[in-house]
């Protein structure tokens, strides 16, 4: 009989790095920086220069800082040493060897890490929403506080709608690859819910729970109030504007009255 051997074929989702797929479909690093360096200069009529970036998986936000100025240095805290190393040998690798001298990657516990006071802190893509009670929230908010200089900023992203209190799955194409945001539970009772990220690729192959989130969905009152009694002077949202469609311009301006949409994302600024 003759045989014959079959050779197994790779797929996509096996070959599929997760981190760079997230920072192709989650960030848009300059976006972001632009808001804050913007912000920053409207509010205290001076740059920052020293950034501390909690929760910074893999430094991606930290280097599109310090590629802005010379001036700028970086701090990137995170818990997980394996995607700080990521982060090393992907995304500080690409800087030149001046901007990767002002950029610092820690593996330590946003709760209690000792730094340098920065001029502003970013707790960005919901990731402080791990914290799910008033106390542990409030004790890192005021963490943060006592890490800024007198003048500081912190910066924080929201988001919310009614579509953020249901059990769904929202796909975008981004030509290779297909990103699945799975919002897979939630309770209404204690507010916890467990979001997942999946990549589906051309070949039909999946990329399953790539990324999962144990959080509390937090509503803007409620974060503003909890960075008020941290000990922060002001806590302003920075709601999206729309274009002539409706849909959102990228363009966030301070706000005391959002609209009811059915999901939104916000900046938090927190004045110490």
């Amino acid at each position: 009989m003759a045989s014959s051997k079959k050779k197994d074929k790779k797929t996509k989702a096996s070959q599929a790095d997760k981190h760079k797929l997230y920072e192709a479909s989650v960030q848009c690093v300059e976006s972001e920086i632009d808001f804050v360096d913007n912000t920053f200069l409207a509010l205290r009529n001076r740059n920052a220069h020293l950034l501390r970036e909690d929760f910074c998986g893999t430094a991606n936000t930290s280097c599109e800082w310090v590629r802005r100025r010379e001036s700028n240095r970086a701090l990137c805290v995170d818990l997980n040493p394996e995607v700080l190393e990521w982060g090393r040998e992907n995304n500080l690798a690409r800087l030149y060897e001046s901007q990767r001298q002002r950029i610092t990657l820690i593996n330590d516990d946003v709760m209690h890490v000792n730094t340098a006071t920065a001029d502003a802190i970013l707790a960005m893509n919901f990731s402080y929403w791990t914290f799910k009670d008033r106390p542990t929230m409030i004790s890192y908010f005021r963490h943060v506080r006592d890490s800024l200089v007198d003048d500081g900023i912190f910066f924080l992203d929201a988001f919310g709608g009614h579509e953020a209190f249901e059990e769904m799955e929202e796909s975008t194409d981004y030509g290779k690859f297909t990103y699945i945001w799975d919002q897979h539970s939630y309770n209404p009772i204690t507010g916890h819910c467990t979001c997942k990220i999946h990549f589906k690729f051309k070949d039909g192959s999946m990329l399953k729970d790539a990324f999962v989130y144990d959080w509390r969905i937090w509503t803007l009152p409620e974060l503003t109030e909890m960075l008020i009694e941290a000990g922060f002077k002001k806590a302003t949202v920075y709601w999206e504007g729309t274009d002539e469609n409706g849909e959102g311009n990228g363009v966030f301006t301070p706000t005391t009255e959002g609209e009811a949409d059915a999901g939104w994302i916000a900046y938090i600024v927190a004045e110490k």
